[in-house]
């Protein structure tokens, strides 16, 4: 008789970015971890807890409440060979910092004919649904998107969450990890081992064979429970995790269209003017012979966060909200 297998180990996803952390620092003696708080209190939400105890004050340090000079910091620093990883405590403050970002971190390699590597990792968190009303909560990926010389990938699992920072963090090239603070409890497989997940590579969660959902960051969990709710009506879902934004993997959602024939693009992220725009476009240039029907988005509305739990609740889409766009997208 068989031995039964191990069960694979599984970590929150909040554990899963702090060993994401603590294996860079101890692949690349190169890296340090620098922003507000990272250091004595192991950061907002502690997923660097016990990085300062083993890698020393040289290495992990707290700065002043100034993203724009933080992110400064890690330019230069990248600039003159270092590999910094660099904490903007929530995505919001990136407006705080966005010349650093758009007009130095983004620009630095081509403006000096890539005689200058950026191998800067920033970490940042974003998402609704803590309460923490519209200056802690949006989602921003379209801004930082929209500039050359970036890569942005956002973790769903904890899987993803360890593999994107130990890629990020390889990459000679400037890429931010967007992390989701709703999502720091979620449990999932974590191999105890060194592991990358490629960036431009998306992921397809679930096979389907007459309807695609692309999604990405927290909203995936919702386009699989909306996927389940949609079988009990004969719609047969497939969903894709694009995991990366830049560089996309439009191959794949190519590929799920050709076979499926029709698409919905879900992101927590304000409808108008979100990703999903992005690749409801892709997806007319490439595939629209294709298309049955129009590709359907799903997104918040246009409004900041709420802080109200009840309006918040409203305003973050959901499964419901997906099945019942696909319901009317296809007549049902």
């Amino acid at each position: 008789m068989a031995e039964a297998q191990p069960k694979p180990r599984e970590l929150p996803y909040v554990a899963a970015i702090t060993e994401g952390v603590r294996t860079v620092m101890q692949e690349q003696p190169d890296a340090f971890v620098a922003g507000e708080d990272v250091a004595e209190a192991g950061g907002v939400y502690g997923y660097y807890n016990g990085i300062l105890n083993e890698f020393g004050p040289d290495r992990v340090f707290d700065t002043p409440i100034s993203e724009e000079g933080i992110v400064g910091l890690g330019v230069g620093a990248a600039a003159t060979g270092c590999r910094p990883i660099i904490d903007v405590m929530f995505m919001d403050f990136m407006g705080e910092c966005m010349d650093e970002i758009a007009n130095q971190l983004a620009k630095m390699r081509y403006m000096f004919g890539g005689r200058a590597t950026l191998p800067v990792t920033i970490l940042s968190m974003a998402g609704a649904g803590a309460s923490l009303a519209a200056q802690h909560s949006q989602s921003l990926e379209a801004w930082i998107c929209h500039l050359p010389g970036l890569k942005v990938v956002m973790a769903c699992t904890p899987y993803d969450a360890k593999g994107l920072i130990i890629s990020a963090a390889r990459d000679d090239n400037p890429v931010i990890v967007v992390l989701n603070k709703m999502s720091l409890a979620l449990m999932g497989p974590v191999p105890e081992e060194s592991y990358t997940v490629p960036i431009g590579e998306a992921n397809v969660v679930r096979s389907g064979s007459n309807y695609t959902i692309i999604s990405f960051g927290r909203m995936v969990h919702e386009a699989l429970a909306a996927a389940t709710q949609l079988e009990k009506l004969g719609i047969d879902a497939e969903v894709i995790d694009l995991r990366s934004l830049q560089p996309l993997d439009s191959d794949a959602i190519v590929a799920s269209v050709k076979k499926t024939h029709r698409a919905m693009i879900v992101h927590e992220a304000v409808r108008f003017g979100g990703f999903g725009g992005e690749v409801t476009a892709q997806i007319q240039e490439l595939a629209f012979d294709y298309l049955d029907a129009p590709v359907a988005r799903v997104g918040a509305p246009f409004s900041p966060v709420p802080f109200s739990p009840v309006l918040e609740a409203t305003y973050v889409p959901n499964a419901d909200r997906i099945v019942a766009e696909a319901k009317r997208q296809l007549g049902l």
